[in-house]
């Protein structure tokens, strides 16, 4: 009889709603085809699977209806505050602090006029891919802070780190420093002790924003991990705030990319944070110079602060990516956990790879997701026969998410090169154009080399056939992940 009643609900609830689902796929919410392909084979094949996952991540045609308005109000809120330096380049008169952002100008110009990313410059950078050193400049950083601090992070753990990172802002708050967190529901909103935790942020005077707080749906969440202090210094990078990103989790050594800018960057951060918290708690934050000082010229780098996400018209950061390879001569240098790209960025690679260009990947050897880690796996594969070199790092869990073009110019942020970050969920890049920055970057990566095995296209060859299935399975939906 219960298997009776079971089939009844799939042939008179599911599958008639999976047919509705199919409909809307197709003919309103316009996805990419292999995207689309992708669901229509889920909710058929395996329909009670594919209903609650289309619940849960498939359908997007809300978001069109929450960050339209969020898409409008960003733009308006910047358009001004662009216009000049955009009608500058578009007439050639803007002077270049850098030889490298002359060089790479086409970029700048695509990112200024896709994602009304304004060129900072004169900015000091500090590189960190070791936990223990970006986390002791932000402690000493949010000590330091004399007016305002304000943090936008995806995950906040309930453990040591979490709980300390926020004891130091309830620190601050309690000195009469304005303390405002930005939390991501999904990322941060698990476990008691971290509730407490918050109270005392709270208690102390401190304010606390939850961004799209519905923990049921697994897109369009707030990726982004930047910290601005007294709007002269922020952060910007890969590392959550949990004692996983000091290596102290389950995977281990935990190797990741993050910088510290000091200078003009500040405020182009301090403009992501404002559009983000007045969205989400609507307090309506206002330009005025205690957020915004007189940074003067600390440094000597030229830096746009890029965002990307499901209120973006199109997809700023992929698209910057994409430019940057394009403009390479010698080499292009990537590192990330998740790699998922689509058409566009495996003929980016393939082409650059086939034209001379030299193109290493670097990729994790033990995978958080394995589902993804399988796909991943997949178009590393189709890349090896351009050309392209890729890597398995082996010392423990790489998340860096960059990529360096000619040991001049590149990105670090929250974007992976996959669906997600390029599409569904919302993400913080900063592009520079500095030789320094850059050799630096690309020393990091050719030091990471000792630490890897080279993915050989014979070895890839030579796999076993369940891996094989395994990478073509995960593959076909990998459109989904």
């Amino acid at each position: 009889m219960v298997v009776l009643v079971d089939l009844s609900l799939v042939v008179w609830v599911i599958l008639p709603l999976n047919v509705i689902f199919a409909i809307i796929i197709v003919f309103f919410e316009r996805k990419d085809p292999t995207e689309a392909i992708a669901w229509l084979v889920l909710l058929f094949l395996l329909p009670p699977v594919g209903f609650v996952l289309y619940l849960l991540l498939g359908q997007n045609y809300t978001r069109q209806k929450m960050f339209v308005v969020k898409e409008h109000d960003d733009r308006s809120f910047l358009r001004e505050i662009f216009a000049e330096q955009q009608r500058r380049l578009t007439d050639r008169n803007h002077r270049f602090a850098t030889r490298e952002a002359e060089r790479f100008q086409k970029t700048i110009s695509l990112l200024l006029q896709n994602n009304q990313a304004y060129l900072t410059e004169g900015n000091r950078v500090e590189i960190f891919t070791q936990g223990e050193d970006k986390f002791e400049a932000l402690f000493r950083a949010i000590r330091e802070a004399r007016h305002h601090i304000h943090l936008e992070y995806f995950v906040i753990n309930n453990d040591d780190l979490g709980r300390a990172v926020i004891h130091a802002l309830a620190e601050r708050a309690r000195q009469g420093v304005e303390v405002r967190l930005l939390i991501d529901t999904m990322g941060s909103l698990r476990g008691g002790g971290l509730k407490v935790a918050f109270r005392e942020l709270t208690d102390a005077g401190g304010k606390i924003g939850a961004f799209f707080p519905s923990i049921y749906r697994v897109n369009y969440r707030n990726h982004r991990k930047i910290a601005i202090i007294d709007g002269v210094a922020g952060f910007i990078g890969g590392f959550n705030i949990g004692d996983d990103y000091l290596g102290k989790g389950p995977l281990g050594y935990w190797r990741d990319t993050a910088i510290q800018v000091v200078g003009p960057a500040a405020w182009a951060l301090q403009l992501r944070f404002f559009l983000d918290w007045n969205y989400t708690t609507g307090e309506g934050l206002r330009l005025n110079s205690h957020y915004f000082p007189d940074t003067g010229t600390p440094g000597t780098t030229p830096i746009q602060i890029v965002s990307s996400g499901p209120d973006t018209r199109w997809s700023p950061i992929k698209d910057g990516y994409i430019n940057l390879i394009n403009s390479a001569r010698e080499s292009v240098y990537i590192q990330t956990p998740y790699f998922i790209p689509d058409d566009s960025v495996t003929d980016a690679l393939r082409i650059a790879a086939l034209s001379g260009v030299d193109v290493r990947i670097m990729i994790p050897c033990k995978p958080d997701h394995i589902f993804v880690y399988w796909a991943t796996l997949s178009f590393i594969g189709d890349l090896l026969e351009a050309g392209v070199r890729a890597y398995t790092y082996d010392a423990g869990f790489l998340h860096a998410k960059t990529i360096v073009v000619d040991r001049e110019a590149g990105s670090v942020g929250s974007a992976n090169w996959d669906v997600r970050s390029f599409r569904l969920n919302f993400e913080a890049n900063a592009f520079f154009y500095d030789a320094a920055v850059g050799a630096e970057l690309a020393g990091a990566f050719e030091e990471d080399l000792s630490v890897c095995t080279e993915i050989t296209l014979e070895n890839y060859r030579a796999r076993p056939i369940e891996i094989r299935l395994k990478e073509s399975i995960s593959r076909l939906f990998s459109p989904l992940a």
